[in-house]
């Protein structure tokens, strides 16, 4: 098994599924405009904001993780030509920490704050408040399609890494 083919593979895709961030942050900007100019109403006029804000961190995060992961790729082949085994074990490390993050935030802090924006929407009857929540929800509901995604990606290859990682002590 190529695990440098593995981690390029992994990191490439990583550099498909981020540009959905950047993607969605530019819609959720597009509508802030349209809510802005086309907007009559108190609850058009309610989402400029929050969707102007859900739109540019989405784009900031797309963004930041693009950057990333562009360097990343091109940091593969010289961490693992200069030692192989240090970079299956920095690999397990990150990829360890990074399925944590994951566990954690996408599937524990994201779904309960997307209940407490849905249990504003019951209790606050107010334009501003209903706009924020349900901007809030879309942008939460975003990011938990496009990590849930890229979980299942580094966990197939965290898996792969700890084959090599069998086979290397093997080899000892």
């Amino acid at each position: 098994m190529d695990i440098l083919k593995a981690a390029t593979d992994w990191a490439k895709a990583e550099l498909f599924s981020t540009p959905f961030f950047i993607l969605f942050g530019l819609v959720f900007m597009a509508a802030s405009l349209g809510f802005w100019k086309l907007g009559k109403t108190d609850m058009a006029g309610a989402y400029i904001i929050p969707t102007l804000v859900a739109g540019l961190l989405l784009f900031i995060i797309g963004s930041g993780l693009l950057y990333t992961n562009i360097q990343r790729v091109s940091q593969f082949e010289k961490d693992y030509n200069a030692d192989v085994n240090s970079f299956v074990e920095s690999e397990i490390t990150r990829c360890e920490a990074t399925l944590k993050e994951y566990k954690l935030i996408v599937f524990k802090v994201i779904p309960i704050l997307i209940i407490l924006a849905a249990i504003i929407i019951i209790f606050l009857s107010t334009p501003t408040w209903r706009a924020i929540s349900i901007t809030t929800i879309a942008m939460l509901t975003v990011i938990l399609l496009i990590d849930g995604t890229a979980y299942a990606r580094i966990n197939s290859y965290h898996k792969e890494l700890k084959v090599v990682e069998v086979n290397i002590e093997l080899t000892k």
